[in-house]
């Protein structure tokens, strides 16, 4: 196997959008805190970051976003509380939110684009390679947690970069970064990870293309792991449409090194940044509950709505 890169301990987690297509319910909460479920939409990636064995979350917040804060940090007056009226559980379940994880937080003071939030995060991340997840997509149904998965591949290649993508359908190509990629053969000792048989090396990337100059139909999915000079081709990267710096550019950088990698992710992504994957991801996760599926399926089928 290709000598190790460094561990993977951090993770960026930018959530300083306004999330307009959720107003009125995102006026005064943060898009990220509305409930899939019975976890907030930001829980999800969290968790991820914990299955993946990260120990550092960055948020890379906005104004109006201390409700994320509040709902990482301790709550010893409500585990308390819970204890004392002999709800042991509930009490547990608060305690475990952040898991074991260091958290901290900085400011992006405008909107300016995926990469300018990831480069907000330089400072606290520093010189090692790190984790990118995106706090409206949710991960599931894998059998490794979409992370984890990344880690592994910088892991076995070096270092370098990799993330996840999916099938994109013809008419929603125009929607996602696209990549233009080739399979390649794992490298020696890695022939046994699941991802092995999937891995692509990336040549190219387009932002949000036509279906006619597409250059596939893979598209990427919010899951990323990238080496700190990420940070230098961000900081070099001149504001595009709306003043905004985009990841896809520095990601088109380390591609023309021939340092990004990709695999087609093999479980369910569910983008719930618009109404529409916000109300998908909330069925399908209702329906996989331990304790709510089953009486929420025979709902559905009492409307006629599932088999």
């Amino acid at each position: 196997m290709t000598q190790k890169s460094k561990k993977v301990r951090k993770a960026v987690l930018p959530v300083a959008g306004l999330g307009t297509r959720f107003l009125p319910a995102t006026k005064a909460i943060p898009k990220e805190m509305l409930t899939v479920v019975d976890k907030p939409l930001i829980q999800y990636a969290v968790e991820e970051c914990i299955a993946s064995g990260i120990e550092h979350v960055i948020f890379v917040t906005g104004r109006r976003k201390s409700a994320i804060e509040d709902h990482f940090d301790l709550a010893p007056e409500l585990e308390s509380f819970l204890e004392e009226r002999g709800k042991t559980e509930s009490a547990r379940t608060v305690r475990e939110i952040g898991g074991d994880l260091q958290f901290s937080y900085t400011r992006q003071s405008a909107a300016l684009g995926l990469g300018h939030a990831v480069l907000c995060a330089a400072e606290l991340v520093g010189d090692e390679p790190f984790a990118v997840l995106l706090g409206d997509v949710i991960m599931a149904g894998s059998p490794a947690p979409a992370t984890r998965e990344l880690i592994e591949i910088c892991q076995a290649t070096g270092g370098g970069g990799a993330i996840h993508v999916e099938r994109v359908p013809h008419e929603r190509l125009q929607f996602y970064g696209i990549i233009d990629a080739e399979p390649i053969q794992a490298p020696a000792g890695a022939e046994n990870f699941a991802w092995s048989e999937r891995l692509l090396r990336v040549n190219n990337l387009v932002e949000k293309p036509s279906a006619e100059k597409a250059p596939s139909d893979l598209g990427i999915t919010g899951r990323y792991v990238l080496p700190p000079k990420i940070f230098d081709y961000l900081a070099e990267t001149k504001p595009g449409t709306g003043g905004e710096i985009q990841l896809t550019d520095g990601l088109c950088r380390l591609a023309g090194d021939g340092e990004l990698y990709a695999t087609v992710f093999q479980g369910r992504t569910h983008d719930a940044g618009d109404k529409l994957g916000f109300l998908q991801a909330t069925v399908e996760i209702g329906l996989k509950d331990p304790k709510l599926g089953k009486p929420f399926r025979e709902y559905l089928r009492s409307l006629k709505l599932v088999e």
